[in-house]
């Protein structure tokens, strides 16, 4: 059996972060990390896209979705029914884009000369493979923030 913390103790360390998980602080605190995550990968993702001059259409995609994960991530902030639509559907797009993304590098490497048989340097005179799993992962983070328990 669990024994309850007394209100007057104090909590450090992962008791603490634990305690927010349980009590549903930590699914608004997720959602504002995913806000910001989104906005910083898809600045980033615009100037790297940039040096490429937008040479693919698909390009803008991952630009666009920043945005729109960050207002999801702000609206999950302050509204309990935006974190639970809005949201999780924002960031299932970024996932999907995240996984297009991995594809469409893998497949600009295999276009270079010599293909995977000449990795190491197309990895890294071509596009990023791993690059587009970090968009992934902030698609993640929202996602977990629309499965947990929400503060009363």
């Amino acid at each position: 059996m669990k024994t309850p913390v007394p209100t007057n103790a104090t909590i450090h360390g992962i008791d603490r972060m634990i305690r927010n998980v349980e009590t549903g602080r930590f699914e608004r605190s997720l959602s504002g990390l995913t806000a910001a995550g989104a906005l910083v990968t898809a600045a980033e993702i615009y100037f790297e896209h940039d040096k490429a001059s937008f040479g693919n259409k698909l390009m803008w995609l991952p630009v666009a979705l920043g945005p729109v994960g960050a207002a999801a991530g702000i609206a999950g902030i302050f509204s309990k029914r935006m974190a639970k639509t809005a949201l999780p559907l924002a960031s299932a797009a970024i996932v999907a884009n995240g996984l297009q993304g991995t594809y469409l590098h893998a497949r600009g490497i295999a276009q270079k000369p010599g293909g995977f048989s000449n990795l190491t340097y197309n990895m890294e005179m071509g596009p990023p493979l791993l690059a587009p799993l970090l968009v992934t992962l902030v698609g993640g983070m929202g996602l977990l923030a629309a499965v947990l328990r929400r503060e009363k």
